[in-house]
């Protein structure tokens, strides 16, 4: 089969980057579509985003570069489209939990047509045609809480909680949905999925048992569910707790705490650090004590020692400095705002999210910053007297290091769109 890829223009803020280019589940989107398209498809064709699709006559598949979803939603989607034996659009309602709660705030990609939201993924059984029908896939959502908090944190009861898709879906327009492809629709659907397994298969538990019971661990901490790559060194105090996916040449040394993580290659994980239902690129360094709550920290960044990020994205080449703290709660209850696929800001449906920092950045120490706030790639911030509180978004022109004679040191590598590089020599 054919897949057509049409590219998605708009770049996410504040990393000032195409989708496709950003890490989803540390690995770039455009890889991950590859992957999971790979048993369907035998070739592909890339179309700017706007212009005719090419009027080929096999059957091909056809999706916006933008686009995140994984392997049990295309092959529901693809079962269904081809059972109907016509042109299939995918499209969601309102009834479907996952997609109302996660996937549709602050988004841009979709088109409303009548109750249905039609997204940009295409099935044509012979080719490009005219006549298409809506074939809409339900997430199948399972609600999930993953906080117990005083009743004045939450709206109606004590309990915060997702809505967990076993099948994903979701346009990347705004940052806000990294954080839920990586968390809520990754991580947290992946341990949903596993619980599935263990009430609908006995000989699935059972060897689970039998395999701690042979290696004398905790069920959790088995090698069936915590997967280690090549050349690790893992110190035995370390505790994880799975499911959890470690890479290759990665390090973990006494007191680090990690439950069900995605760590990719290379990473430093030092003493006392604590991760829990995250995602640490390939080349991430965690000195002592740092912490990282359903947070995305992209490849070759580091979180320096006592700080802390909940609910947070964190992109590529970027240092947070010791202590800094994300909060993720407004104290008073006005709703979190965060900025979507147009870059404006509009209610996040959260009650409680973290910030965004974007690729090559360097954050001082001791920092603080407001729930759902962005800094924007290539920005400096000096912890100082007049700034150590970040209570708005930060753009490239507040940078700090634009006040100094030696600004070159730092060069601009990711400029919004429309914008150039500035050559330092």
């Amino acid at each position: 089969m054919l897949k057509i890829i049409i590219e998605d223009p708009n770049h996410v803020y504040p990393f000032n980057e195409r989708a496709r280019d950003l890490r989803i589940q540390n690995k770039p989107l455009w890889l991950h579509q590859r992957d999971v398209l790979a048993p369907y498809t035998h070739q592909e064709l890339v179309v700017p985003y706007g212009a005719p699709l090419p009027q080929v006559r096999e059957s091909c598949i056809v999706y916006r570069d933008n686009l995140f979803f994984d392997s049990f939603y295309l092959e529901a989607f693809l079962e269904q489209a081809q059972k109907n034996k016509r042109a299939s659009r995918a499209a969601f309602t309102l009834q479907d939990a996952a997609f109302r709660e996660h996937a549709l705030p602050l988004a841009t990609s979709y088109t409303v047509q009548g109750d249905l939201f039609l997204a940009d993924l295409w099935y044509f059984p012979q080719g490009i045609e005219a006549e298409i029908e809506p074939v809409v896939i339900d997430l199948q959502a399972k609600e999930v809480g993953y906080y117990h908090v005083p009743t004045y944190m939450a709206t109606e009861s004590g309990d915060l909680v997702f809505q967990v898709p076993r099948r994903a879906f979701i346009a990347i327009d705004s940052w806000v949905h990294i954080f839920i492809a990586d968390v809520v629709f990754g991580v947290f659907a992946r341990g949903v999925r596993f619980e599935d397994r263990l009430a609908s298969d006995p000989w699935f538990k059972l060897s689970i048992l039998a395999q701690a019971m042979y290696e004398g661990k905790q069920v959790l901490e088995c090698s069936k569910l915590v997967r280690i790559g090549r050349n690790c060194v893992i110190d035995p105090h370390a505790i994880i707790h799975g499911p959890t996916t470690i890479g290759d040449n990665v390090t973990i040394n006494a007191g680090a705490v990690i439950e069900n993580c995605i760590i990719g290659d290379n990473v430093n994980i030092s003493q006392g650090c604590q991760l829990m239902l995250s995602v640490v690129g390939d080349g991430a360094f965690l000195p002592f004590r740092a912490a990282l709550f359903m947070t995305t920290l992209m490849d070759n960044s580091m979180v320096a020692q006592n700080a802390c990020l909940q609910m947070c994205v964190v992109g590529r080449n970027t240092f947070i400095g010791a202590g800094t703290t994300f909060t993720d709660y407004n104290l008073l209850p006005a709703p979190i705002r965060a900025r979507d696929g147009y870059n404006q800001l509009r209610e996040a449906n959260r009650p409680v999210l973290g910030g965004c920092v974007g690729h090559n950045c360097r954050i001082g120490a001791g920092m603080i910053i407001f729930p759902a706030r962005t800094i924007e790639s290539d920005v400096v911030l000096f912890a100082s007297a007049e700034r150590r509180v970040i209570e708005r978004d930060i753009r490239y022109e507040e940078s700090d290091h634009l006040k100094l004679p030696f600004q070159h040191l730092h060069p601009r590598l990711y400029p919004r769109l429309g914008e150039a590089t500035v050559e330092s020599w």
